[in-house]
């Protein structure tokens, strides 16, 4: 793709997804995460329903009548993107490939950030760190994100979700916001999910095609595995093959939800051919 037609894509990305998040998204992104925590502001006398927790007691002592401590928001958050750039992103079989809405949810996602003037970074990854951008502010910023996104080629084509996490524990000291954009087909995360979960706030989006739930009966097809390279031939006709593939894809499935779930994390799921405008406002919603 050359500059010009990247630009023109990044623009009509920037368009599309801004307006979703100038006219949607803001406020619901705004009440769902109302802060990183409560900061400390001055001290003023005890009024009557004050909690009783908040009370200073060196001023207190000092001035021999009750005075508590007057806390507020701190507003300014930070939003990570952690984009699940491995080879089983590029398959698609309705209108848009999964990499496509992936774009078009974390351009979002980064806009609706910007609108509350947080930091918003950026983690690509497979089975190693491809790609990360510090957490900064800014429509520039979020337009350089978008553009990685697009253009961006991974080294490989393997996925490790749990290396993604750990480098996240270790770069983000503060607590974030984590969105993690994948399809989940991979395992053996459910314990750094764990951790990770106790410090940030994370939800899972997956996103997914109708076709790899289960495979059509065709006969005799020759498939490529998009993360080993590996070519083989596939008997679709036998009900043994499919319900096994389709015993597989659901393992993964649940092993996914079961993971977030026990680490109070969220979870969004998109198929490709459905709005995520829906999905995103339902869970902000249901979050708010």
């Amino acid at each position: 793709m050359d500059t010009k037609q990247l630009l023109k894509k990044v623009r009509k990305i920037e368009i599309k997804t801004r307006r979703l998040s100038d006219h949607i998204f803001g406020g619901e992104y705004h009440s769902t995460f109302k802060g990183r925590g409560m900061t400390f502001s001055e001290v003023r006398q005890y009024q009557f329903g004050d909690d009783v927790r908040n009370i200073d007691w060196n001023v207190t002592a000092r001035y021999n009548e009750p005075y508590v401590k007057v806390f507020e928001e701190e507003r300014e958050l930070t939003m990570m993107l952690m984009v699940d750039v491995s080879g089983s992103e590029l398959f698609g079989t309705a209108d848009q490939f999964k990499n496509e809405v992936v774009t078009e949810i974390a351009a979002t996602l980064a806009f609706s950030a910007t609108q509350n003037n947080d930091k918003i970074g950026l983690i690509l990854f497979s089975d190693k760190i491809e790609l990360y951008i510090p957490p900064k502010k800014g429509r520039s910023h979020v337009l350089r994100i978008i553009r990685e996104l697009i253009e961006f080629e991974p080294e490989s084509k393997k996925t490790n979700f749990a290396e993604a996490l750990k480098f996240l524990q270790n770069v983000m000291k503060k607590k974030a916001i984590v969105f993690v954009l994948s399809d989940f087909i991979a395992d053996d995360y459910h314990q750094t999910m764990k951790i990770v979960s106790g410090k940030h706030d994370v939800t899972g989006i997956r996103i997914y095609d109708k076709r790899e739930e289960e495979i059509p009966n065709l006969g005799m097809v020759q498939m490529q595995d998009e993360e080993t390279d590996e070519l083989m031939l596939v008997n679709t006709s036998s009900k043994t093959v499919r319900r096994n593939y389709a015993k597989f894809y659901q393992e993964k499935v649940n092993y996914y939800k079961e993971s977030f779930n026990k680490a109070g994390a969220g979870t969004i799921d998109c198929r490709v051919d459905e709005s995520y405008v829906k999905k995103l406002l339902g869970y902000f919603k249901r979050r708010g």
